[in-house]
């Protein structure tokens, strides 16, 4: 299956975010290490847009207090910011603008394109002698909104309202990010839930060939093709492979590649994207086709680009297996 990187995938790759599906590190003696991991997990990617500004005495404020949300979230140890010219780019690729018309139907959209797991927008009004800033933050995953709001005199100062503002917000998402952003399964989660599905079934022999790059060079042991072919061999499907001496009733290939996002602090974050085919070697007919994007953050750069691979598998993984059986 031959991979098309658009001009879109590549900006995601740039921004490519820190987000709440982080790396899940082999555990040490290091407490420093586990203290950093368990933070890792707990960073979210925000993208902020302009706020509208409709009413005549306010019209150029939308875009200044959402610059300033933006900066002040930016300080936050716990929240990845998409940069704002970044985020324009990718959005102006799909003819989409940094408006404050987001809605929760949009956000799942915008989180793919640029790997925000969390949208903050809202409006700037004035009502009689009141200056008043309303938010809204969204979850890109599961549409959750929440509303916040700051107001002071007409001559207020700006900085200081879009200061209190992002605090709210800051405090928002760190108290409700888990209802923000979808479970993340684990490993073992996947494998209980594929073989109560699967049970009772004939489980065909299967094939797995998953080419994979990272920053373009080949990867010798592709980690999405060893966690697919353990997902498969612990619901208990034969794996077979060119020295077997059976033959496949089911072929699985496919492309996979992993590119680096960025850093906070000594934290790395790398995105990997899979696309895989499934055929019924007796029939020749295509039994699924899938794509699977996913994030992960961890101290080493190619452990997490290793682990975003892990996740995409796992993901198609569940989405896969049940459509192999008879």
């Amino acid at each position: 299956m031959k991979m098309k990187s658009t001009i879109v995938l590549t900006l995601m790759l740039a921004v490519g975010a820190m987000t709440h599906a982080a790396a899940q590190t082999v555990s040490t003696n290091d407490n420093s290490f586990d203290m950093t991991n368990a933070i890792s997990e707990n960073i979210l990617t925000v993208a902020v847009f302009d706020f509208t500004s409709q009413d005549e005495s306010v019209r150029d404020l939308g875009g200044k207090v959402a610059a300033l949300v933006n900066a002040n979230l930016s300080a936050e140890p716990n929240l990845n910011i998409v940069e704002r010219a970044e985020l324009d780019k990718v959005l102006g690729e799909q003819e989409m603008t940094l408006s404050g018309t987001v809605t929760p139907d949009s956000a799942a959209k915008i989180g793919q394109l640029t790997g925000a797991k969390v949208l903050v927008t809202g409006r700037v009004f004035q009502a009689g002698d009141e200056l008043i800033l309303v938010s809204k933050t969204i979850g890109t995953e599961t549409s959750r909104v929440y509303g916040e709001m700051v107001k002071g005199a007409s001559d207020a100062s700006i900085s200081d309202l879009s200061e209190q503002l992002a605090k709210k917000i800051a405090a928002d998402i760190a108290e409700k990010g888990d209802t923000l952003v979808a479970k993340v399964d684990s490993h073992e989660d996947r494998v209980a839930e594929i073989k109560k599905e699967i049970a009772g079934k004939k489980l065909p022999a299967v094939s797995v060939k998953i080419a994979e790059q990272h920053f373009a060079q080949p990867v010798i042991d592709p980690a999405a093709q060893t966690e697919l072919s353990l997902i498969l061999q612990q619901c208990g499907f034969t794996l077979v492979d060119d020295n077997s001496t059976n033959r496949a009733d089911v072929e699985i290939t496919g492309e996979a590649f992993s590119e680096f996002g960025m850093s906070k602090g000594n934290l790395k974050s790398c995105r990997a994207r899979i696309e895989i085919k499934a055929r019924d070697v007796a029939s020749g007919n295509i039994i699924s086709v899938d794509r699977q994007t996913s994030v992960a953050v961890d101290l080493a750069e190619h452990i997490a680009a290793k682990t975003a691979l892990e996740n995409g598998a796992g993901e198609l993984a569940e989405r896969l297996l049940p459509k192999l059986v008879k």
